[in-house]
């Protein structure tokens, strides 16, 4: 039910005609992270000075991390390189909260991947935790009931002292969040690398699901409407966390930020999300906005430019947690667990008791009008009148200097080749060094931090780490579901942004056709360092361009995503890393396949082309310590060609696993095959190494692109040949599945074998060794 705010104690406000009458008043602009130029314009867009709470809103508003006022010119790509059947699924794009994709069968999955990068440095569990919640209000925020969660985290190095206190906080703090609101965490990344030591990535993706009648969109349309605050009270915590947290760089002396940190409560989202089911449910709802990053500033700005153009605010009905905030932090918290809604009034009784219903407490802050302005009272004076597009849509748009890297030809040139890197001659050497990728921090078990999670939480996961990609079931009856897989490649994106974040979304396409569903939407997050240096500029373009040209070749759009910037500490820039998800179609979770084979005596074919590219490789980092060259090629016909194969195949079912080559080649992608359900099997790789030209260090891990390794059964062989020779795809028979139990091990013929339990036990004690014993499942 609403209650009545506490009275606010503290200095008279600043209002708009405090501001008209004194023009010349000094303001902080700069503390709240504006550059002179941009007060200057909010001054001309007023034609006077802004109030307090006028800066406060631009200032948030206006943030690199609210505006993408750096990112904003190359992002439009990805509207423009569009086909007919790129919309043909595509229900929202980009513009709103999240995505929303038609799957079929009148239902529709909405799902976005969002950054919390530096407050899971500075407050590990809170900033983590946090980012949970808030993707998981934007697929509230569509009408969708939350039925998923991934995370694509990135660490610093692993043996680095301050990485552990990191990884225990942010794995800890998605877990919990993410447990309390009983979502299956489906898998993602774990990546260690020195580079992201003091920018560490925390990217979290949420998934939901919902009927096609039950959309709901962000706007504030029909005048008389009112404006309803609902959820956890508004605290202090979070605020400046858009403005200047986000939107700016580490200093050398690290973060002292930590008050710029949300604070999350799990439970409170828990309820709140049945909450906003059962006002969706009985249609009291005509718009609706979560609020994350710049707090009320956002709902009400957003809201307001997305439908009739004006609203009517009162800051003094906004419930406290603490009665001291000025209006100013009012506007700017970031608190958590808060939505806000446009009611019908003959609709406002039934709304509030649903509310009250669940114990939300629920404040009625205005109502929509037709004035075209945003207006704000507190303590009964205006201290808001704007023109809510100025805040939330025409933002100021830069087009910073773009500068080709000083550096980049000289790495380009630096191949392993040209490096002289020492590759395995022997056997033994062959051996030891799969062992060494295999049990690389990268590619190790990572049992420590998923079993942390709840996988199978609602009981409709399909698949989920360590499978290649995660799959959750949306229908009971049909068993129609979607599959998701996240992929990033920092060490590829250095040595060329635009090829790497092509090879990033072919990972991610790759990984959901091996798991037998149709690769349809894409979702990004793209982290880069500062926007004020041309040479991450120049990265960062390559890497919009080559990805939305990636896009439009797979014909999957792009329906949305994030930008994170200023992922620096110093003059020190992470690589680029654009996490990019991917989401494919399936009509029967029943026909999923496995990464990995359970039965002996089936045989192994290897789909696709293998090249000499080590550059950049898991390889040449893990053995050599070694990052220069090229990447390997992005060759995306042939990754279509292989995704309608594997679907074939599916539908046939004439594959029972799949494993996607990628890190660690094929090498990896035996491990991995056979680690899964613990049945090893029997290789030989002379035919690659005589067919492509490669010499064994190259079959072995070599990163070309567009291959995967496929266990077939062995009455399947004969029609699975017939389709990868009418459809004119690459593919050799490498070897047969076998071995089980205490027998179960790698042979690699004529150069060595390798016990699945020595193997298993090498993988298994990478992170353990480092962060702790690994919770039992």
């Amino acid at each position: 039910m609403t209650e009545q705010a506490a009275p606010i104690t503290g200095p008279r406000p600043d209002t708009v005609a405090d501001a008209i009458a004194t023009p010349e008043k000094e303001q902080p602009y700069e503390a709240l992270g504006l550059k002179a130029d941009e007060y200057a314009s909010i001054r001309e867009i007023l034609g006077r000075r802004p109030t307090s709470g006028e800066l406060a809103m631009y200032s948030v508003m206006w943030s690199e991390h609210c505006s993408y006022k750096s990112s904003k010119i190359y992002l439009r790509q990805f509207g423009k390189k569009v086909n007919d059947k790129m919309r043909e699924r595509l229900l929202v794009g980009m513009g709103e909260n999240a995505g929303v994709i038609d799957i079929g069968e009148g239902w529709a999955v909405t799902f976005k991947v969002e950054s919390h990068n530096h407050p899971s440095y500075i407050e590990p569990f809170q900033g983590a935790a946090t980012g949970v919640g808030g993707i998981i209000r934007d697929i509230i925020s569509m009408g969708a009931r939350p039925v998923a969660v991934m995370d694509q985290l990135r660490f610093g190095a692993i043996d680095d002292p301050d990485t552990a206190r990191v990884v225990h906080g942010v794995v800890a703090g998605i877990s919990s969040y993410a447990n309390c609101l009983g979502l299956p965490n489906l898998g993602g990344e774990t990546v260690f690398d020195g580079v992201y030591q003091q920018n560490p990535l925390v990217n979290a993706l949420g998934v939901g699901v919902l009927r096609h009648e039950d959309l709901h969109l962000a706007n504030a349309s029909g005048t008389g409407n009112k404006v309803v605050l609902f959820g956890a009270r508004t605290g202090g915590d979070g605020i400046g966390g858009a403005s200047i947290l986000a939107s700016d760089s580490f200093s050398e002396g690290g973060p002292t930020k930590r008050p710029a940190v949300q604070v999350g409560d799990p439970f409170a989202e828990k309820v709140l999300i049945e909450c906003c089911l059962e006002l969706f449910g009985g249609e009291l709802v005509e718009g609706i906005q979560d609020l994350g990053a710049a707090g009320i500033s956002c709902a009400t700005s957003e809201l307001a430019a997305n439908g009739d153009g004006g609203m009517f605010i009162s800051l003094d009905d906004v419930l406290l947690r603490d009665p001291s905030l000025t209006a100013e932090e009012i506007l700017m918290s970031e608190s958590q667990e808060r939505m806000m809604a446009i009611v019908k009034p003959e609709k406002l009784d039934d709304f509030l008791a649903v509310t009250a219903k669940w114990d939300v407490e629920t404040s009625v802050l205005g109502e929509v009008t037709d004035t075209g302005r945003l207006v704000i009272h507190w303590r009964g004076e205006e201290i808001v009148n704007v023109d809510p597009s100025t805040v939330a849509v025409d933002g100021p748009v830069y087009e910073r200097p773009v500068a080709y890297p000083s550096w980049i030809d000289a790495l380009q040139a630096d191949t392993v080749r040209a490096a002289g890197l020492a590759r395995p001659e022997s056997g033994e050497d062959l051996r030891a060094q799969m062992i060494a990728v295999a049990a690389s921090p990268n590619q190790a078990d990572v049992s420590w931090v998923t079993n942390q999670y709840d996988k199978y939480v609602l009981g409709n996961t399909a698949l989920s780490f360590p499978d290649g990609a995660g799959m959750i079931r949306v229908d009971e009856e049909s068993g129609l579901g979607v599959a998701i897989s996240t992929d990033a490649n920092g060490r590829y994106c250095q040595l060329d942004p635009y090829v790497g974040s092509q090879l990033a979304l072919a990972e991610a396409y790759r990984n959901v056709a091996a798991s037998g569903a149709v690769p349809t939407a894409v979702t990004d997050c793209l982290n880069f360092g500062s926007p004020e240096n041309p040479e991450v500029m120049w990265q960062f373009s390559r890497s919009v361009e080559g990805l939305s040209d990636a896009c439009l070749a797979l014909e999957v759009p792009v329906t949305g995503g994030n930008v994170s910037l200023y992922n620096q500490t110093g003059d020190t820039p992470i690589h680029p890393t654009p996490v990019v998800g991917v989401l494919g179609i399936i009509d029967d979770v029943a026909r999923r396949v496995p990464s990995g084979w359970q039965d002996q005596g089936e045989h192994l074919y290897l789909l696709g082309t293998t090249r000499d590219e080590l550059d950049g490789s898991a390889w040449a980092g893990t053995v050599h310590d070694h990052l220069g060259g090229v990447p390997p090629i992005a060759d995306l016909d042939a990754e279509r060609k292989l995704a309608d194969l594997l679907q074939a195949a599916t539908i046939g079912g004439l594959v029972s696993g799949a494993v996607d080559l990628s890190e660690g080649g094929l090498a990896q992608a035996l491990a991995d095959g056979a680690l899964r359900f613990g049945v090893g099997a029997r290789v030989w790789i002379d035919e690659i190494i005589s067919r492509d030209g490669v010499d064994a260090a190259a079959a072995m891990f070599s990163e070309s692109q567009g291959r995967v390794l496929v266990a077939v059964p062995h009455e399947e062989e004969v029609k699975f040949r017939g389709l990868c020779e009418g459809r004119g795809y690459p593919v050799l028979r490498i070897g047969v599945t076998d071995g089980a139990g205490a027998d179960a091990q790698i042979e690699v013929q004529d150069r060595f074998t390798l016990p699945l339990s020595e193997l298993g036990a090498a993988v298994r004690d990478t992170l353990p060794s480092r962060f702790g014993a690994v919770i039992s499942e």
